[in-house]
């Protein structure tokens, strides 16, 4: 693992991006040692690209020695965005922080398109089993959860969606899915993927009421969606049964957990395609550039991204596609900015 920061600038002729890089975690390292290694990177850093708000966060339980270079940072994850605004609520953020996560790019195609598919990929990759006839449930319609869900009705599999938001358990009805609260749609899935970035989304409840051969997959940010911990504890019995597949027996029935409950297509397949990751890394140095020229005007706030970065990044996205668009015309562009018909 190698840990980015220190971004000093971005040349616009080339879009290249010029960075300074410092050897952090090595692999098989133990979250004990996490804090160390994320100190160790962070002396003198003028802007930070996060990811789950670790950096961040190290730097605002320490000394305020580092508040003199810090100009910001960004934040990839949805999990990292609470932990920022909770800082921000308590009146603890010291530096402006911009919402890469939230931006219109981001959402649509990283969330929706990227993860969605790569869900996908690694409960396939774990199991090898057919989507086609099973019933797919789907714990939390954002972004993410839009994306699973297209991509399994796709595969042929029936969808079921559970939410808490009014607004986005509509709009999963209206996208064709059955929606009902969570502990009814235990009794009837096949696969299970929550996609909220909360925690206890799953719990003892549903687990009793699960059908024998239930898979349980996570995709949002932590391995909390799932409490295996539960799980564990009403099972008579566990035990591998494939290399990402773990086996819980609970009374007569076996239901498997896919990558001990770990977001499942980073631990069992390999995450974004690089065609969206490009997008993703575009937001990022984009918004380091944001702050190299904005940053010490800014206010001490969660900031969203803004809008003409998205759209600079689709201009580009859509040129490396060679995909044209037409252009609004100059009586167009008056029409539409007047109050006259």
């Amino acid at each position: 693992m190698r840990l980015v920061l220190g971004v000093r600038t971005y040349d616009l002729t080339t879009r290249a991006l010029v960075m300074g890089v410092l050897d952090a975690p090595r692999r098989g390292f133990v979250s004990d040692s996490c804090a160390a290694h994320l100190d160790a990177c962070l002396g003198g850093a003028e802007r930070l690209v996060d990811d789950g708000a670790d950096l961040l966060s190290v730097l605002h339980a320490g000394d305020e020695s580092w508040r003199a270079s810090l100009l910001g940072g960004t934040e990839e994850t949805t999990t990292g965005l609470v932990r920022l605004r909770a800082l921000e609520h308590d009146g603890a953020l010291h530096c402006p922080v911009l919402a890469v996560n939230e931006s219109l790019t981001e959402r649509t195609f990283n969330d929706r398109y990227g993860t969605g598919q790569s869900t996908l990929d690694g409960i396939l990759r774990a199991t090898n089993m057919l989507l086609a006839g099973h019933t797919v449930v789907v714990l939390g319609y954002g972004a993410t959860g839009r994306g699973v869900a297209l991509r399994a009705k796709g595969a042929g599999a029936s969808v079921i969606v559970c939410e808490v938001e009014p607004m986005r358990a509509l709009e999963a009805r209206m996208d064709g899915c059955e929606v009902m609260p969570a502990l009814e749609a235990a009794a009837r899935g096949d696969v299970f993927i929550t996609v909220t970035g909360g925690r206890d989304v799953l719990t003892r409840e549903h687990f009793a009421a699960m059908k024998d051969g239930a898979m349980l997959a996570n995709a949002g940010h932590f391995d909390v969606e799932i409490a295996v911990g539960q799980l564990a504890d009403l099972a008579s019995e566990r035990r591998q049964v494939l290399p990402l597949v773990e086996q819980f027996e609970v009374g007569t029935r076996r239901l498997n957990l896919l990558a001990q409950g770990r977001v499942v297509n980073l631990a069992a397949a390999e995450g974004h395609p690089a065609a969206v990751m490009d997008m993703s890394f575009a937001n990022q140095a984009l918004c380091v550039e944001h702050l190299a020229r904005h940053g010490a005007a800014l206010p001490p706030r969660v900031l969203p991204v803004p809008h003409e970065i998205d759209r600079e990044i689709a201009r580009l996205k859509l040129a490396s596609l060679d995909v044209r668009i037409d252009e609004l015309t100059v009586a167009q562009r008056e029409y539409l900015t007047s109050w006259r018909s």
